[in-house]
């Protein structure tokens, strides 16, 4: 588990309010507030279905994907994107450790500046992950 949420300073709450980052013990949460009351919501419940999201969303496409992501990285050969794809394939493993590593600081910072949002409601539920490039965002109901 991260020492922080995982999407800190991303996530807000139905009225467009910024959800706070705390900690109960040691166990990371965002806090909305309902009508005065801090309701703290486990970070990693949020930030797995957040994940679970982004993965539906690469199903299907992970040729597509890995192929763009080898050029952005001027490795076109076959080797390179057969081993991004493969990557792509088991994005659960990969959530996993970026769930233990969390994302840099500066990374959050860019995907906030790109205007990527997580909107959640007092229960902890996915309203919509707004992201750079979709419109309107998605639609969830984890």
């Amino acid at each position: 588990m991260p020492n922080q949420p995982l999407f800190a300073g991303l996530v807000i709450d139905e009225a467009g309010h910024l959800a706070e980052s705390a900690f109960i013990g040691s166990d990371p949460c965002y806090v909305v507030n309902d009508a005065g009351f801090r309701r703290h919501i486990p970070a990693e419940q949020v930030d797995r279905a957040v994940l679970a999201q982004m993965a539906e969303m690469m199903k299907g496409s992970e040729d597509l994907i890995s192929e763009q992501t080898a050029k952005m990285m001027g490795q076109e050969d076959p080797f390179s994107k057969a081993i991004i794809e493969q990557q792509l394939k088991n994005i659960d493993k990969q959530f996993d450790a970026l769930m233990q590593n969390g994302i840099p600081e500066d990374m959050r910072a860019y995907l906030g500046m790109m205007g990527f949002k997580v909107v959640i409601n007092y229960h902890g539920d996915i309203i919509r992950v707004e992201q750079p490039g979709s419109a309107g965002g998605d639609e969830g109901d984890q």
